[in-house]
């Protein structure tokens, strides 16, 4: 089953002109790891048109992509900025619902982007300064020429059936009384179907057969790339690790209790299975 979630909708062309050739631009405006954020009128947005607000102190511009004859930019807001009247910074995950998926898309593609930017300033082998690459999303290194890229942490998620429950369970890191499907990051030397039977064990003691892939989801949060897949049960009594986990159960379509909203990959599992689909 095809999967498109959040964050995977319209992507922008990552091109590199020496003079963008579209005739209008738009901006993403960060703060930390927020973006700035215009709630009215609804729907609300994250694209800043340009030229931006005069007397708006950002750092220097990073291009972002173009999309439909828009050229997208991003910048860093000096701190103690004033902001344009009517924005406000919103962390990209309280977004959902409140601008165009497109937008948020976006918006979580600024923030990660400029993260890269921030953290490999300097090269992790010699120290020297680092610059931008036009040819490509990445920066080498001045002095000894290394190139890096952008990080991405393969993750998986799972949604184990049996019969008609599904397994859910809930982190300390969770909101109150939230519970979710199982998930963690692959480690060196795994493949994705060893990810999830390691993590699976791990955090709830039981063993998982006939895996199917789902879907995946670029989750900027910081750098994941989550992989969605549906497993039946096989053996096994839940165990919980109390560490990763705190609490495990079976769940029917009838007994559900809270789980994740918004269009996430872990939203969509549960959602295909209370439909049937998967």
């Amino acid at each position: 089953m095809k999967h498109h979630p959040f964050y995977a909708v319209r992507p922008l062309l990552p091109v590199y002109p020496e003079e963008p050739s579209p005739h209008e631009r738009c901006w993403v405006l960060v703060r930390d790891n927020s973006v700035l954020f215009r709630g009215e009128p609804a729907p609300g947005t994250v694209l800043m048109p340009d030229p931006l607000p005069a007397g708006l102190s950002c750092d220097a511009p990073v291009y972002l992509g173009t999309r439909e004859g828009v050229v997208y930019y991003a910048a860093e807001i000096a701190a103690g900025a004033v902001l344009p009247d009517g924005w406000r910074p919103s962390p990209v995950r309280e977004l959902l619902g409140k601008v165009p998926d497109d937008d948020a898309a976006v918006a979580a593609y600024a923030v990660r982007i400029l993260d890269f930017d921030r953290s490999t300033a300097f090269c992790g082998r010699c120290g020297g300064a680092t610059r931008p690459l036009t040819t490509e999303r990445a920066r080498a290194c001045t002095a000894c020429g290394r190139i890096v890229y952008p990080r991405i942490s393969p993750a998986i998620i799972v949604l184990i059936k049996r019969g008609e429950e599904i397994l859910l369970a809930r982190s300390p890191r969770f909101t109150p009384g939230l519970f979710s499907v199982i998930a963690g990051f692959n480690e060196p030397g795994e493949n994705l179907e060893q990810t999830v039977h390691r993590e699976v064990a791990e955090e709830v003691g039981i063993t998982v057969r006939n895996l199917r892939y789902f879907g995946s989801e670029p989750w900027p949060f910081p750098d994941s790339l989550m992989i969605g897949f549906v497993a039946d049960h096989a053996e096994g009594e839940i165990r919980i690790d109390n560490h990763e986990i705190e609490a495990a159960g079976w769940f029917t379509r009838d007994t559900l209790p809270p789980v994740p909203t918004g269009a996430s990959i872990s939203r969509a599992l549960i959602e295909a299975w209370r439909r049937r689909e998967i």
